[in-house]
């Protein structure tokens, strides 16, 4: 093993090594957290786009669902090229190309730039999540992971639920302004990587720290001839597999804000109320995702008791959570606010509706636990990913997972859209939406069942790995 270019900082600029540490991981969540930011800015705002643009909502939920295939196909090229070289460049580059896209579809005045605009966003994008990972994972010791791996997921769940807030409450009046704020967000973001912490590929495991202590650095790369390895590791099948049905399941979930937007227009508000009440709605049932955390530490402490531990989380999180989906879905609401108020009276309105309309309260309170429930999938994904894989090989196994996610998520949420119109029907709005939302959570059932399988194959890869790590630190001592 032998330096990369890519070594540690010892000094930090400005303070200590540890007060620079700390900057870089905050920096690096927050960057997560832009990334679902940008992905859940376009949903609530379908309608008033549809309407400057001149096309129908559905084109729109095209935008979507391409947007989240290209950045999944994207994140594999990132990645692939972030297990091989520096990733700090690469992170600045993209997060550029991201804020670009933003910027340009606020300012497109057709259909056709709009979704060009998005999809030059969704490619920068692509290397947020899959070379930020690989990064983060290489500072997070295995005892920790799920801990750690939980705010990162955290940041993300945040970032969506910021997205939903900003587009339905700051674009009400005007989609633009979301997407202009956004981009300003993400250029003051790319200049804060330029004083993060440079991190050494493999530093959190416990086998390489005498020999990186030494001053020698892993310098594994991956190559093409390891993909067969990648996909031949069973655990990484089922982890990887999972995301088709888990995410058209997930990407179901964006059209939250359509279904208490058209439950609010069903009790007479208008279109510019509703938006925002579905907003503010789909905001707060999303609150139970903070409980992550709680799936996180769970996760760690199985795991220190059976390798088994992570994944048997995850599978029960997933599986307990389709009932309280279901019925979120179904109990009514009554909507209580002032009709072509302003943003922040609205947004009072609903808040104290949780207090003083009981089925409300009901609602949230079914919400919260199925999205932490559901939530214990995040942190214990991603830190099975790094029990199971050398660090080389993180970056692209988490790629190829969110690829198969982007195929599931853009699956859904453009099937889901078809399937509303089609129970129309059947089901006058905003009946058909419930509906179509309660048959998608049904995927979440074939996802805990490869979680339960994967929990039967960790034990012997996370054993592998372990090994392989061990030999390569004995040969360079």
């Amino acid at each position: 093993m032998t330096s990369d270019g890519e070594g540690m900082t010892r000094g930090g600029r400005g303070g200590g090594a540890a007060v620079h540490r700390v900057y870089s991981v905050v920096v690096f969540v927050v960057l997560a957290s832009l990334d679902n930011v940008a992905i859940g800015l376009v949903p609530p705002l379908y309608k008033p786009i549809s309407g400057t643009l001149d096309v129908d909502e559905s084109l729109l939920g095209l935008v979507t669902a391409v947007s989240f295939l290209v950045s999944a196909v994207a994140a594999v090229a990132w990645a692939y090229v972030g297990d091989r070289a520096n990733r700090k460049p690469l992170l600045m580059i993209g997060t550029l190309l991201w804020a670009a896209g933003t910027a340009g579809s606020a300012f497109a005045d057709g259909y056709l730039l709009f979704f060009a605009a998005q999809m030059v966003a969704a490619i920068g994008l692509g290397a947020v999540g899959s070379v930020g990972f690989s990064v983060v994972t290489d500072l997070i010791s295995p005892r920790r992971r799920g801990l750690v791996m939980s705010f990162w997921g955290l940041s993300q769940g945040i970032g969506t639920l910021a997205g939903t807030l900003l587009g339905g409450v700051l674009g009400a009046a005007d989609w633009r302004r979301p997407f202009l704020l956004l981009s300003v967000v993400g250029l003051a973001a790319t200049a804060a990587y330029l004083f993060t912490y440079d991190v050494r590929r493999g530093q959190s495991q416990p086998e390489l720290a005498a020999t990186l202590a030494d001053g020698t650095e892993y310098d594994y790369r991956i190559t093409r001839r390891d993909l067969p390895k990648i996909l031949g590791r069973r655990t990484n099948a089922w982890l990887i597999l999972q995301g088709l049905p888990a995410q058209a399941a997930f990407g179901s979930l964006v059209w939250l804000p359509v279904l208490f937007q058209q439950r609010a227009e069903d009790q007479g508000y208008s279109t510019e109320t509703a938006i925002v009440v579905g907003s503010v709605f789909a905001t707060l049932f999303q609150l139970g995702g903070a409980l992550s955390i709680v799936g996180g530490l769970v996760g760690d402490a199985l795991q220190r008791r059976t390798p088994r531990g992570r994944a048997l989380v995850a599978a029960v999180g997933i599986l307990a959570a389709v009932p309280f989906y279901v019925v979120l879905f179904f109990v009514p609401i009554s909507i209580d606010v002032p009709d072509g108020a302003g943003a922040g009276a609205i947004i009072g309105a609903v808040l104290g509706s949780v207090v003083t309309e009981p089925t409300v309260g009901l609602s949230l309170l079914t919400a919260i636990l199925a999205l932490a429930l559901t939530s214990a999938n995040s942190p214990n994904w991603f830190a099975l990913i790094a029990d199971v894989n050398p660090p080389e090989h993180r970056g692209t196994v988490y790629s190829l997972g969110n690829l198969v996610n982007g195929v599931g998520r853009a699956t859904g949420n453009g099937l889901v859209g078809a399937v509303f119109q089609g129970l129309r029907t059947a089901f006058p709005p905003p009946l058909n939406f419930a509906v179509g939302l309660a048959a998608f959570q049904l995927f979440f059932i074939p996802t805990g069942i490869m979680y339960w399988l994967a929990s039967r194959t960790a034990p012997r890869d996370i054993e592998d790995v372990h090994d392989l790590l061990t030999e390569r630190a004995t040969a360079a001592q």
